[in-house]
């Protein structure tokens, strides 16, 4: 019993440092606060406030349920072994294994420590030159990465989809909504390459393509990113409407180029110019703070025109001929199975990026 007892010993003060590291009662109290607020009937008269508070509220309550639920655990098997005999020793034992499982797992939020992983993530892909054969490439990938959204329980939402003419797509923009959603979708980000027997030419030659996925923090406030207006030039232009292209034209469309980085966000997929206006302002904080992170600049004011990873960051390739292979570039990780990997299966990838991260 007493090597039993020594165990749970160090499980609890190893649980109680994350406890702290992480910030658990600060949350915990935050969430108390949050509750009072959203119990108020008024509250409903701001509904985009009303809204966002309560969407924090469930964020707050999914990151402390389980250390909670574990920290009851461990005290109370605690009291329960101090008063038991030598009868329960096997009980014990497994109750103890169970919880040094669930910690192991709970340990992984300490991957998620950055500024921005806890923040939603705006998915971007480009397909690269190419032509069809990179816009193949460039879908092929918005199915892999909706498959893996789809295990994890992540919520996406369509912001602009262009087609190819004949397959594939020229670009999508998501937004992915979820816990740590930015953090773990973060590894994601750069240049991905394809290497396989192109289905689009007769003489089935093996093909090289390329497509580009941006992972952008979701910043809805401008208090957290400041932006100067002079900075800014936006073009109203038209947009389709919803029963296709050409049909209810309308000057609703809205792109927005931040001038000292010649960086440009058009989005034209909102009913209204204001909707996409604000969703245009959303992705374009998330591009620059992108750009902040890979500059190592201290204020969006110290961003250079240019100097974004873009494509010039080759992060994965994916081979599929002449054997198979998926391999990043960064960890050194590989997968055998590309298959499966397209299918969504990029754990692995992510894993492995997080853990040289820390």
């Amino acid at each position: 019993m007493q090597e039993l007892v020594k165990r749970l010993e160090i499980l609890e003060a190893d649980f109680l440092k994350v406890y702290e590291k992480l910030e658990i009662a600060k949350k915990l109290q935050k969430l108390v606060e949050l509750e009072k607020e959203v119990a108020e009937p008024d509250i409903w008269k701001n509904v985009e406030e009303a809204t966002t508070k309560n969407q924090e509220l469930a964020r707050l309550q999914s990151e402390t349920e389980p250390y909670e639920l574990l920290k009851a655990q461990i005290s109370d098997l605690k009291e329960l072994m101090a008063l038991s005999d030598e009868e329960m020793k096997d009980e014990f034992a497994e109750q103890i294994t169970a919880m040094e499982n669930k910690f192991v797992e709970l340990k992984k939020a300490l991957r998620f420590t950055g500024p921005y992983d806890a923040k939603d993530a705006i998915v971007r892909i480009t397909s690269g030159a190419g032509g069809t054969e990179a816009m193949d490439w460039a879908s092929m990938l918005e199915r892999m990465y909706l498959r893996y959204f789809e295990r994890r329980g992540f919520k996406v939402a369509c912001l602009e989809r262009v087609e190819g003419e004949e397959a594939g797509i020229k670009t999508a923009v998501y937004e992915v909504s979820g816990t740590n959603a930015y953090g773990f979708l973060k590894s994601e980000h750069g240049v991905h390459r394809l290497v396989r027997l192109s289905p689009f030419n007769a003489n089935n030659l093996r093909q090289t393509s390329f497509a580009l996925v941006e992972i952008l923090p979701v910043i809805k406030a401008d208090t957290e990113v400041q932006i100067d207006d002079k900075d800014l030039r936006i073009d109203v232009y038209h947009s389709g409407g919803h029963g296709g292209q050409s049909v209810n034209t309308t000057n609703s469309a809205v792109r927005i180029t931040h001038l000292p980085t010649n960086t440009v966000v058009a989005i034209q997929n909102e009913r209204s110019q204001l909707q996409n206006k604000e969703k245009a302002m959303e992705i374009l904080r998330g591009k620059l703070v992108q750009m902040q992170l890979e500059q190592h600049a201290e204020t969006i004011g110290e961003l250079r025109a240019g100097e974004s990873a873009g494509w010039g960051q080759q992060i994965r390739n994916y081979v599929l001929q002449p054997y198979k292979l998926v391999k990043d570039t960064r960890t050194g990780y590989e997968e055998t199975d590309p298959e499966a990997v397209l299918d969504g299966k990029i754990d692995g990838f992510i894993d492995k990026y997080l853990e040289m991260q820390m």
